[in-house]
């Protein structure tokens, strides 16, 4: 199995990445790789609740991920499982993955970790750590914003 782990700045406490990581508002405004708006969004942020996602990519095809939060604790980390179950990384149709979010306050902002295991191999990784990476810069660029930074 693969891991990949990425680190970013973010300018907004972590209380309101907490936010951004945990309502169905908050996903939907960022939770997509690509410059297209994500379509439907289901958040239960608790420990046995399930989580949706679904965006489409630019060749019209739709991506859906589905999991279930397996760790919170507010503000500063989550846990939850990782399955895509429409268009995603090829070959990982109903494989389950985890993703660990970490926030940790700093001068201007956050700190914010995302480590995404348990993946099939080197290529889905890598494919997964575009997509994360191509996702947080959307979510940094929303912190940017002054509605945000409370």
């Amino acid at each position: 199995m693969t891991s990949i782990t990425l680190v970013r700045q973010v300018a907004a406490r972590p209380a309101v990445l907490f936010e951004a990581l945990t309502t169905s508002e908050g996903v939907a405004a960022w939770w997509s790789p690509f410059d297209l708006p994500v379509t439907a969004t289901e958040v239960d942020a608790r420990i046995g609740g399930i989580f949706r996602v679904r965006f489409p990519s630019p060749d019209g095809e739709e991506n859906e991920a589905v999991g279930e939060y397996l760790e919170l604790a507010p503000p500063s980390r989550l846990a939850m499982s990782w399955r895509w179950v429409d268009g995603g990384v090829a070959g990982d149709l109903g494989h389950t993955s985890r993703i660990e979010i970490e926030l940790r306050p700093v001068e201007g902002g956050s700190e914010l970790t995302v480590t995404h295991s348990d993946l099939r191999d080197e290529a889905s990784g890598a494919t997964h750590e575009q997509g994360w990476s191509a996702a947080l810069a959307k979510l940094a660029r929303l912190m940017d914003t002054t509605a945000y930074h409370a």
